[in-house]
């Protein structure tokens, strides 16, 4: 293996479809190698597809973009999933076993986890993800890891997130149309999670909120599992409608005046501050008041944040969140976002940026917010293929001006990627080692 292993994350939103390509370096860093970012132009409503000759124009345009950049041929992407199809469920499973002395291995978890994919769920949804939560060997509770223990009756509690049928049909048949391959599709606030939440404040217990533009997904961990899931359809987007009907201005105005004057606490804008912002054809200038524009984006926004501390509430670990809310997504970059979302929840507050997994390569282009996502699929995918999934871009394929500088030309590297899940695959001499989960 001369070069390590590239991934495509492709993050299929309301308002952007952005391609980012990456690999993972000596350190267990992701190198950035390329990015693409093209509006979605109405293809996607509230992160489900709309319309599918749109959105395949979109993909297409920042697939190019990407793979110019990185000097790479894309052939598989890790695309994310999301919208108010969303939900999520808790489920036991029961696994007996005949011999009692042989120690429960992973294959009994394989099982029992196989056996949560067949539930019966509503029509026209699918299971997208099965989640451990913990085990019961025997009737004791709370084990996190029954591997090696022995016993008859094995248990599991498991969360399980279901999303439409439709909805993952059109993504796939979107990115195939496009003639690239879906290698895996994934929940986008988990893929989030994964570029902005470290293990502490996972551990400690935190909720993740993504603000995107048509929906904010909330993932609530605690002692390293992921707890609660849930998606809200409401995102940037309607803040722009709210501004576009209540400033009587044209909606690519409304946008301008919320990321570039825009507050969530109107206590924080000034009284006197006006905007003047150009009239229709023919007719004056018009002045808008930040001090409304601010009244008009934070009442929507602690409509947003109200439904994200319900969800927390209806987690039942309220009481539990030491590490208080990440923020993450476009609509984390408004500005007294996080003062907003501790008066709303009672919970301390950041901004998550993409950046701690980072190493070199296009670092500025990809450190907001918006890109967590993209990001998060870049690391899941590096995952997937350290634990032996399919290559998602062949490494003949690379070019090879771009391989050699990134890792050295002849030079023979064994990747370690720092994600908190994946730890000592290969021991300092090369030889292969158990996975540790």
């Amino acid at each position: 293996m001369n070069n390590p292993k590239i991934v495509v994350g492709l993050d299929i939103g309301t308002t952007k479809i952005c391609a980012i390509v990456g690999r993972a370096n000596e350190y267990g860093k992701v190198d950035i190698l390329g990015i693409g970012k093209v509006p979605s132009n109405g293809g996607v409503t509230r992160g489900i597809v709309s319309n599918i000759d749109r959105t395949v124009a979109a993909i297409t345009e920042a697939i190019n973009m990407a793979q110019e950049v990185a000097n790479v041929n894309i052939r598989n992407v890790q695309v994310g999933i999301a919208g108010a199809h969303i939900s999520s469920l808790q489920h036991r499973g029961m696994l007996i076993r005949n011999d009692s002395e042989k120690e429960i291995d992973r294959s009994d978890l394989e099982k029992l986890e196989a056996d949560m994919y067949k539930l019966a769920v509503k029509p026209g949804d699918k299971i997208l993800h099965v989640i451990p939560q913990d085990y019961m060997v025997d009737d004791e509770p709370g084990i996190t890891y029954p591997i090696g223990m022995s016993g008859v009756k094995l248990e599991g509690n498991f969360h399980i997130i279901t999303g439409q049928i439709t909805a993952a049909k059109n993504i796939y048949k979107c990115v195939e149309k496009t003639g690239l391959k879906v290698s895996d599709l994934t929940l986008e606030p988990l893929a989030s999670a994964m570029s902005v939440l470290s293990e502490e404040e996972m551990e400690a217990g935190i909720v993740l909120v993504d603000i995107g533009g048509g929906t904010t997904d909330v993932a609530i961990f605690h002692e390293n599992i992921i707890r609660h899931t849930a998606v809200i359809p409401y995102g940037g987007n309607i803040i722009t409608e709210d501004i576009k009907e209540g400033c009587n201005v044209v909606k690519h105005h409304a946008e301008s005046l919320k990321t570039k004057f825009g507050s969530a606490l109107a206590s924080e804008a000034s009284d006197n501050e006006i905007i003047t912002i150009p009239g229709l054809k023919g007719r004056d200038p018009k002045e808008i008041s930040v001090k409304n524009l601010a009244r008009i984006i934070q009442a929507r926004m602690s409509e947003i944040l109200e439904l994200v501390y319900f969800e927390i509430k209806s987690s039942g670990l309220e009481k539990k969140l030491a590490g208080g809310i990440v923020l993450t997504g476009g609509g984390a970059m408004l500005k007294h976002i996080t003062h907003l979302a501790s008066l709303e929840t009672g919970l301390d507050a950041r901004v998550g940026y993409p950046n701690e997994h980072i190493a070199k390569g296009l670092v500025d282009e990809v450190k907001s917010p918006i890109y967590a996502t993209g990001i998060g699929l870049v690391m899941k995918g590096l995952q997937s293929s350290f634990l032996g999934d399919n290559l998602p871009i062949e490494e003949s394929e690379v070019d090879e001006k771009s391989a050699n500088a990134q890792s050295g030309k002849g030079k023979s590297k064994w990747i370690k990627f720092d994600i908190d899940i994946l730890k000592n695959w290969f021991k300092d001499d090369g030889e292969f080692t158990d996975f540790e989960k």
